[in-house]
């Protein structure tokens, strides 16, 4: 075997491995923020948006496979935050309505929002604490 082959197979294989790991890594965390974030919405979120996401037609928007939450990540990290009043379309429907603002911790709002963006159909990045915390006036 030709030394210079050897050594590119050896680099491969430990790039290959090395990438595997960073992801499931990356896939644990975002499972654990997701568990997290299931409990958060549940009991905080699920009443107007419904346990599926589905929301209410014309009264409450939909979560599940929303193209308004998942096309702005900042905007629905501020939401969260902040809350949000006046209309919005989603999946074609407008809204007018209020959301309050919630009191979360910068984890805890990406948690939530780490739930909401990967399920129900939705498949969104990770969301950090950090990330929520660079939205915080």
């Amino acid at each position: 075997m030709n030394r210079n082959y050897f050594w590119l197979t050896i680099s491969m294989i430990v790039f290959v491995t090395v990438a595997a790991v960073s992801l499931s890594g990356q896939e644990d965390e975002l499972g654990k923020s997701m568990e997290r974030g299931k409990q958060l919405y549940m009991s905080n979120c699920s009443t107007c948006h419904m346990p599926t996401g589905e929301g209410i037609n014309k009264v409450f928007p939909p979560l599940a496979g929303s193209d308004y939450m998942m096309n702005d990540l900042d905007r629905s990290i501020r939401q969260i935050l902040y809350g949000v009043s006046g209309e919005m379309t989603v999946k074609g429907v407008t809204y007018n309505g209020v959301m309050n603002a919630y009191d979360f911790t910068d984890q805890e709002t990406a948690d939530v929002l780490n739930y909401i963006r990967n399920s129900w159909g939705n498949k969104g990045q990770i969301v950090t604490a950090a990330k929520v915390k660079s939205q915080r006036k």
